[in-house]
């Protein structure tokens, strides 16, 4: 045949419609690796999150023995306080004192060490939506580019 200007293509076609062709299937495969890529990245954020919850079961468990121990450190004062009664009261103070003092020390590093609370690759996700989209965009349109 004449008018046919490869195997297996319908007549008439020529060397631009092959090409958009190729362009096409490159567009789609490209938009599924990036949906790819997005779906990996949604799994790994998933698994931070459970590592996160993890976390804050270890940090329940830190404050129940937090407790515990400011309840020896009370009582080891009165004790303290009942061994030497005379001086109780600077007994009493000194520890009062004491704990107060770890308490401004431990609330400031815990402000310096609170950020913001954001959802782990957030920015990254966004991101690679729009470049799903533009993808999707592009192989919508016939000529248009990626």
């Amino acid at each position: 045949m004449r008018g046919s200007s490869g195997a297996g293509e319908p007549p008439g076609a020529d060397a631009s419609t092959r090409s958009a062709g190729l362009f096409g299937a490159l567009k789609n495969s490209g938009a599924t690796l990036v949906g790819m890529v997005r779906t990996r990245l949604a799994l790994v954020a998933n698994e931070l999150e459970l590592a996160r919850l993890q976390v804050m079961q270890q940090l329940a468990w830190l404050f129940g023995t937090l407790v515990c121990v400011a309840f020896g450190a009370l009582l080891t004062v009165l004790l303290a306080a009942l061994v030497w009664w005379e001086q109780r009261v600077w007994v009493v103070g000194g520890f009062a004192a004491l704990f107060l003092l770890l308490a401004v020390f431990c609330y400031r590093a815990l402000k310096a060490s609170a950020g913001a609370n954001e959802t782990l690759f957030d920015a990254s996700l966004a991101e690679l939506q729009k470049d799903l989209a533009e993808l999707k965009r592009a192989v919508a349109e016939p000529g248009g580019r990626p």
